[in-house]
């Protein structure tokens, strides 16, 4: 589950790099968004499930 997270947080921060930089291509912004959110959610699931 951690090398998901990760994965998906490295996929999500490229795709935001990607729709700032070249306006072309503007809905790789959102989908970038949307993948750090879900990595982020993924990864507080596993430490709130780790701490009880």
């Amino acid at each position: 589950m951690t090398g998901l997270a990760v994965t998906l947080l490295i996929i999500g921060i490229v795709l935001l790099l990607l729709g700032v930089f070249v306006e072309a291509v503007q809905f790789l912004l959102w989908i970038g968004l949307v993948i750090v959110v879900i990595a982020v959610i993924a990864w507080l699931m596993r430490f709130i499930r780790r701490q009880t």
